[in-house]
C-alpha cells in the first residue's frame, strides 16, 4: 500500500511538472520593447525584435510582417490603412518599401546606399515622405524627399534641413523639425542643436518658427488645427506629448509621464499611438486620455535562445602559459587555453552570464589569475590551470574596473592596477591586498616583478607628466624614485639575472620641420636605458679586451695527499668514519626518517631559488647607460638571460598602409647589437621561463622561440575555433550592469551630474526580462546614461545580426526626368573644387564626353528603367568599371558607350563643390579682399583642410573661418595658434620681396562661422577663437557637447559603451560649454525660405561683418625706411 502511494505520488508529481512545462510553453506574457508604433483605423503597427509586426487597437495577439535580417523600422500606414511603408535593409542597405497592411511581398521603391528613412505618408496616399542624407554636403544633416509609390525619381523638397514632420490635411504645409535628436542618448537637453518646429507653405515657399524651447520640441503631428509634439517643456523634463493651437497659438501638456519618457508617437484618424517603457498605448483624440495596449508577439525570439558560438573574433589579453606550451586567451568575457600543437581548446570559465579579464598563468604553472565580476564587481579569481576544480575568490570589496594581474616569479603574489590609477599587491595565499602607490595622472600600466620577487618597479607620472621610474620593497614595503622627473621614464623591466634595470625615456632631440613653414616637433624621441641595479656591477657596455686565456692547474699544490701520494679527493670516504644509519646501503635500502628526503627536497628548491637581487639606490640614476639602438618609436620591454627584448614602432606621425602593428627585436648584451625577432605584430607575451614567445598579427597568434628570424605563420596555433555556449539573457544582464558600472567608475564627476544612478540601474533593469533583441539592450542601456544629461554617452554594436552590405556605384551627378521621352537626363555634375583634383565625378574623367542634359539611356547594356530611381542600374557597381551609353537626345541609336568606374560616395564631391560655391561667393562680395576656410572636423581631416586653405589665403585682407557642421575630434588648440601668429618684424631683401615673421601668419580680421551641428571639438574651436580675441562670431549657439572620453572597458561582445571621463571648466574656474554651447556675437538662423530661394543668410552677414570690420581695421604693413647710412661720415 505504501508502495502504491509512493508511485502514485511521483506519478501526480510528474504531471504537475509536466503541466507546469506546458503552461510555460503555452503562456505568453505581455510584450515590452515595442518600437516606431503608428495606427490606423483598425490596426496598430510596431517593430519587434528588428521585425514589423500588427495588431488590433484593442491589443491581443499580434501578426508577422516582415522577417529579414537587420532591422525595420518606421513603419506608416497610408491614409486610407491599405498600406505601410517602413524602411528596411531586405537587400544590404536600408531603403524604403511598401507592403500590404495584411501582408505580403514588399515593393522596393528606394535604391541609393544612403540611410533612406521613412517619414510620413502624402495625403494623397500616391506618394511617400522619406529623408535621407543622399545630396548632404556636410553628412550631418538629411533632407526630405517625395517618392511615389510607383517608383521612379524622387523628388527632393526645398527645405534644406529636414528630419522629422507631418502634413497638413490638404497637403500644403508641412510642419516639421531641422534636427533630429530622436536617437541621442542625452535627455533634458538644452544645448544649441535642440530641435524646434517650424511650418513650411509649399504654395507660397514661406516659412514660420512655431516653438523657440531651449529644450525639445519633436515629433509633430498635425491633425485638425493642432500640432501634437514630444517636449520636456514640464518641470520634471520628462518628454511627454504636448499641443499646439495653430488658432490660439498656445501651448498644453497632453500626458504626464514621470519615469520613462514619451517615444515615438504617431498620429493615425482619430488617436495617436506611442511608446513607454517599452509598452505600447494610445491616445483617443477626442478624449485626450490614453490606455496601455496589451499585446502579445507569438515570436519564437531566435535572438534570445542559447547558443554555442565561436568567439575567436572576440579575442584580446592573450598571454602564455610558463613553458609555452599553451596559449592563454579571454574572449567574449570566458577564458581559454590552447594547445601548442597537440591537444584542444579548453573553456576554463563557461560563464555566459560573468565577464572574466585580463587572464595570466602563474610561474609555476598551476594556476590561472584573472579578473571576474561574479559578484557584481571586479574580483581576483585563481582557477586551476588544467581545467579541473573551481575557481578561488582572492579579493573581495573591489569598487573599480581592475588591469592586468602581473604574477610575481615565485607564483606567491599578483600585482595589479585599477582604474583609478592605484597600484596593488595581492597576496594569492591569504587573499591581503597592499596598497602600493598611485599616479595621479592615470591608470598605472607599467609594472614589472625581479627575479627574486622582492621588488616591484613600475612608471609612475610625476606634476609635469613626465613618468618616473620607481621601485617598491615588499619586504619593507617602502617606495623609492629611482629616476628624476627631468625626462619621460616608462616601461621598466628587471633584467632576468638581476643585474639590470631597463627603461625607455624620452631624451632624443632631433626635431622635424615643417614644409609649409618653421613649425617644428620632436618625434621618435625615445632610446633604451639600462641601470646597474648594485654600484659594483659593470656597465652592460663596459669596455671589453680581447685577451689569450691562461691555462690555470686543475689542482691547489696543497692539496693533501694519501699514503699513496696521491691527491686526496672531497669525494672519497674514510672507511674507518661512522656510517650514517639512514643512508642507504647493505641491509639499509629505505631511509628510516623521510624527513631526511623532505630536507633534500627544500635543499634541492632552495638551490633553483634565484639569488636575491641586490639594490644599491644611492646613486641609482647616474649608473643610467644608453643601449646603442637608434632613437625611435618603442615599447613592450621584456628580459630574457642576455637579451632585452623591445618592440619598434612606426615612427611617430607616420602611416604605412596594411601594416598590423610592430616589429618585435632584442638586444643581445654580449654581442652588443639588435636583431629582429618577427616583423609586423600587433602584440607579444613571453613565456615565463623565458624561451618562448606567444605574438599576435592581425587574426593570427604563434608561438616561437625566442630567436632571431621568425615570421608571421611560424608556430601558428589553431585560435580561430574557440566555441562559448551564450545564453544571451545572461550576458546581457552582464553587459548591462558593466555598462552601469563603467558609468560609475570612469564618470568624470563622481556625483553622476546628480542623478540618483543607482535608482537608475533599478528603473531600466527592470526592462530586462523584455528584451528580443542585442538592440533592445542597446536601447535600454542608451536610455539609462542618457539619465546623465551629458554629451559623449553613446552606445553600439555587439552581437547584432545584419545584412551584408551592398554598394552602389554614383556617377557624382544629379538626376532629372524627361516627361515627354520618360528617359533620365543628367542634371548637373558635380565639379567639386579647382583647387582639389580629387575626388573627380567619373562623368569628369579626362577623356570622358559627358554634359549636362545629356541622357543616361543604358547601365552595362541593359536599359535604365525610369520606373526605378537610376540608383537602381548601379547596383553593386561601385569601383567596377561600367559601360554607360550616353546621348545627346533619348534615342538609343545615337548614344555613345564610354566607360567609367562609379563611385561608393558622393559625399566628398557634394562638399566640395558646397565649400567652392561659398568661396566663390566669398570672391564675389568682396571683390577678392576676404578668403573662405571651411574646417570640418577638428580631427585630421579638419587639421589637414585648415593648413590646407589657410596657406592658399593668407594673404587674404580678411578670412571667414567656417565650422558649421563641424563634427569634432581633437581638442583644437593648435587651429588656434595657427589662426593667431601676431607678426613680428619685416626682412628687407634687395631685389625680391621682403619677408615677414613669422613667415605664416595673418594679421587681419577674422570672422568664425558656427551652428547647432558645430560640436565638441567644433564648441571648443569658437570658443577658443573667441578667448584669443581672434573675431566675431556669426550664426547660431553651438551644440554644447564638450567633455571628452578616453577609453574605458567595451563590453564582452564586442560592442561599446562610452563614457565621458574629462569635462571642461574655464580658467575662472567656472564649468562652460557643456550642456549649452558657445553663443554666436551676431545671431543669424538660416530660416527654410530663404535657403530654398538659393540664399545662406548667416554666410551673407559673416561677409557684411569681415567687411565692416577691414573698414575699421585696415590691413597695415610698414614701408621699407630707407637704407641706413652707416658710413662713419
Amino acid at each position: 500500500m505504501r508502495t502504491m502511494t509512493a508511485l502514485a505520488l511521483i506519478l501526480l508529481l510528474s504531471l504537475g511538472s509536466v503541466a507546469a512545462g506546458l503552461d510555460e510553453l503555452t503562456h505568453m506574457p505581455d510584450a515590452r520593447m515595442l518600437r516606431f508604433p503608428d495606427v490606423s483605423a483598425e490596426l496598430i503597427v510596431f517593430s519587434y525584435a528588428g521585425d514589423l509586426w500588427t495588431v488590433a487597437r484593442e491589443g491581443g495577439t499580434a501578426r508577422r510582417l516582415s522577417s529579414p535580417k537587420g532591422n525595420e523600422m518606421f513603419p506608416k500606414f497610408s491614409p486610407d490603412g491599405r498600406l505601410i511603408a517602413f524602411s528596411g535593409n531586405y537587400d544590404g542597405n536600408t531603403d524604403v518599401y511598401v507592403v500590404g497592411a495584411q501582408g505580403g511581398q514588399p515593393r522596393r521603391l528606394t535604391h541609393h546606399s544612403a540611410a533612406d528613412l521613412v517619414v510620413e505618408w502624402y495625403p494623397d496616399g500616391r506618394h511617400v515622405l522619406y529623408r535621407s542624407g543622399m545630396v548632404s554636403p556636410s553628412g550631418r544633416f538629411n533632407r526630405f524627399f517625395k517618392q511615389s509609390i510607383d517608383g521612379g525619381l524622387p523628388q527632393t523638397l526645398p527645405m534644406p534641413y529636414a528630419e522629422l514632420g507631418s502634413f497638413s490635411p490638404d497637403g500644403s504645409q508641412i510642419v516639421y523639425q531641422f534636427v533630429s535628436r530622436e536617437f541621442r542618448t542625452w535627455k533634458r537637453y538644452r544645448g544649441g542643436m535642440a530641435s524646434d518646429l517650424w511650418l513650411y507653405d509649399f504654395l507660397n515657399n514661406s516659412a514660420e518658427k512655431l516653438t523657440d524651447f531651449a529644450g525639445t520640441d519633436a515629433v509633430p503631428m498635425w491633425h485638425g488645427d493642432t500640432i501634437y509634439f514630444l517636449s520636456d517643456r514640464a518641470a520634471n523634463q520628462k518628454l511627454n506629448l504636448w499641443a499646439y493651437s495653430l488658432r490660439s497659438k498656445r501651448f498644453r501638456q497632453v500626458t504626464d509621464f514621470d519615469e520613462y519618457d514619451v517615444k515615438w508617437p504617431s498620429v493615425g484618424p482619430d488617436a495617436i499611438v506611442f511608446e513607454n517603457a517599452g509598452r505600447l498605448h494610445l491616445l483617443d483624440l477626442a478624449t485626450e486620455q490614453s490606455q496601455t495596449i496589451e499585446v502579445i508577439v507569438p515570436d519564437d525570439l531566435p535572438h534570445v535562445r542559447t547558443e554555442l558560438k565561436t568567439v575567436s573574433n572576440l579575442i584580446q589579453n592573450a598571454s602564455l602559459s610558463p613553458t609555452g606550451q599553451r596559449a592563454l586567451f579571454e574572449a567574449r568575457g570566458e577564458v581559454f587555453t590552447v594547445p601548442a600543437k597537440h591537444g584542444s581548446a579548453r573553456n576554463l570559465s563557461n560563464t555566459s552570464g560573468v565577464a572574466e579579464r585580463y587572464p595570466a598563468w602563474s610561474p609555476d604553472g598551476k594556476w590561472i589569475a584573472y579578473f571576474a565580476d561574479a559578484t557584481g564587481e571586479y574580483e581576483l579569481y585563481l582557477h586551476p590551470s588544467d581545467g579541473k576544480g573551481r575557481p578561488r575568490q582572492v579579493t573581495e570589496g573591489g569598487a573599480a574596473f581592475r588591469y592586468r594581474p602581473l604574477w610575481s616569479p615565485d607564483s606567491e603574489r599578483v600585482a595589479f592596477s585599477d582604474k583609478t590609477g592605484s597600484l596593488f599587491i595581492a597576496d594569492v595565499n591569504d587573499g591581503a591586498v597592499t596598497f602600493v602607490d598611485k599616479d595621479e595622472w592615470g591608470t598605472m600600466a607599467s609594472y614589472t616583478w625581479s627575479s627574486d620577487s622582492r621588488w616591484l618597479a613600475y612608471a609612475k607620472k610625476s606634476a609635469n607628466r613626465h613618468g618616473n621610474i620607481m621601485i617598491y620593497d615588499v619586504n619593507d614595503q617602502t617606495v623609492r624614485q629611482v629616476t628624476s622627473d627631468f625626462y619621460d621614464d616608462g616601461s621598466p623591466v628587471f633584467d632576468v639575472e638581476g643585474k639590470y634595470l631597463f627603461f625607455r625615456s624620452n631624451r632624443h632631440f632631433e626635431p622635424v620641420y615643417s614644409d609649409m613653414d618653421w613649425t617644428w616637433i620632436y618625434p621618435n624621441s625615445t632610446q633604451l636605458f639600462a641601470m646597474t641595479l648594485a654600484k659594483d656591477t659593470p656597465s652592460p657596455l663596459a669596455p671589453r679586451s680581447d685577451e689569450e686565456e691562461i691555462k690555470k692547474d686543475e689542482e691547489a699544490e696543497d692539496k693533501p695527499k694519501d699514503d699513496d701520494g696521491e691527491k686526496k679527493t672531497d669525494e672519497a670516504a674514510d672507511p674507518n668514519e661512522p656510517k650514517d644509519p639512514n643512508e642507504p646501503g647493505e641491509g639499509n635500502d629505505e631511509p628510516k626518517e623521510p624527513a631526511k628526503e623532505d630536507k633534500k627536497d627544500k635543499d634541492a628548491k632552495k638551490k633553483d631559488a634565484p639569488e636575491p637581487v641586490k639594490i644599491d639606490f644611492d646613486g641609482f640614476e647616474r649608473r643610467v647607460v644608453g643601449l646603442p639602438i637608434q632613437a625611435g618609436n618603442f615599447g613592450a620591454l621584456a628580459s630574457v638571460k642576455g637579451k632585452l627584448l623591445f618592440a619598434r614602432y612606426m615612427p611617430t606621425g607616420a602611416r604605412r598602409a596594411g601594416a598590423p602593428g610592430g616589429t618585435l627585436l632584442y638586444y643581445d648584451l654580449k654581442e652588443r647589437e639588435e636583431k629582429t625577432v618577427i616583423d609586423n605584430i600587433n602584440s607579444y607575451d613571453l613565456s615565463a621561463d623565458g624561451k618562448k614567445i606567444l605574438y599576435r598579427s592581425g587574426s593570427t597568434y604563434g608561438i616561437i622561440d625566442v630567436a632571431a628570424g621568425k615570421k608571421v605563420g611560424d608556430g601558428k596555433i589553431d585560435s580561430g575555433n574557440l566555441k562559448a555556449w551564450i545564453d544571451p539573457r545572461e550576458e546581457w544582464q552582464q553587459i548591462f550592469h558593466e555598462a552601469w558600472r563603467v558609468q560609475r567608475d570612469y564618470f568624470y564627476d563622481p556625483g553622476m551630474h546628480g542623478v540618483d544612478w543607482e535608482a537608475m540601474k533599478q528603473r531600466y533593469g527592470a526592462l530586462l526580462p523584455y528584451l528580443a533583441s542585442r538592440e533592445d539592450l542597446n536601447y535600454i542601456i542608451g536610455e539609462m546614461i542618457a539619465e546623465l544629461n551629458a554629451s559623449h554617452t553613446y552606445v553600439s554594436g555587439g552581437d547584432i545580426e545584419s545584412p551584408p552590405r551592398l554598394n552602389v556605384g554614383l556617377l557624382g551627378c544629379d538626376f532629372e526626368i524627361d516627361t515627354e521621352h520618360n528617359a533620365y537626363r543628367i542634371a548637373k555634375i558635380y565639379e567639386g573644387a579647382r583647387w582639389n583634383a580629387q575626388p573627380r565625378s567619373p562623368l569628369r574623367a579626362p577623356g570622358v564626353d559627358v554634359n549636362e542634359g545629356d541622357y543616361l539611356l543604358a547601365v552595362n547594356g541593359r536599359p535604365v528603367d525610369v520606373s526605378k530611381d537610376p540608383w537602381a542600374a548601379f547596383q553593386g557597381l561601385a569601383g567596377q568599371t561600367v559601360t554607360l551609353s550616353v546621348g545627346r537626345t533619348p534615342d538609343v541609336n545615337d548614344a555613345n558607350d564610354i566607360l567609367v568606374e562609379p563611385m561608393g560616395s558622393e559625399f566628398r564631391l557634394r562638399n566640395l563643390a558646397w565649400i567652392q560655391d561659398n568661396r566663390e561667393k566669398v570672391e564675389a562680395a568682396t571683390q577678392g579682399r576676404v578668403g573662405y576656410i571651411y574646417v570640418p572636423d577638428t580631427g585630421q581631416n579638419g587639421q589637414n583642410e585648415l593648413v590646407r586653405q589657410f596657406t592658399g589665403q593668407w594673404t587674404k585682407d580678411a578670412l571667414i573661418i567656417d565650422e558649421r557642421f563641424n563634427g569634432g575630434g581633437q581638442i583644437p588648440d593648435r587651429f588656434i595658434e595657427l589662426l593667431n601668429r601676431p607678426i613680428y618684424n619685416y626682412w628687407a631683401r634687395r631685389d625680391n620681396r621682403d619677408w615677414q615673421t613669422p613667415f605664416l601668419s595673418h594679421a587681419g580680421p577674422k570672422v568664425m562661422l558656427i551652428n547647432g551641428w558645430s560640436g565638441s571639438g567644433g564648441d571648443a574651436f569658437p570658443h577658443y577663437f573667441r578667448r584669443a580675441g581672434l573675431g566675431p562670431l556669426v550664426g547660431t549657439r553651438t551644440w554644447g557637447g564638450l567633455i571628452g572620453m578616453s577609453g574605458n572597458p567595451r563590453p564582452i561582445d564586442g560592442g561599446s559603451v562610452t563614457v565621458p571621463t574629462f569635462g571642461i571648466y574655464d580658467t575662472d574656474g567656472q564649468w562652460n560649454i557643456e550642456g549649452y554651447g558657445v553663443d554666436p556675437d551676431y545671431e543669424v538662423e538660416n530660416v527654410p525660405d530663404a535657403m530654398a530661394a538659393g540664399g545662406d543668410p548667416q554666410l551673407e552677414t559673416a561677409i557684411a561683418v569681415a567687411l565692416r570690420l577691414l573698414e575699421k581695421q585696415p590691413p597695415k604693413r610698414p614701408q621699407r625706411p630707407t637704407y641706413p647710412d652707416r658710413s662713419g661720415r
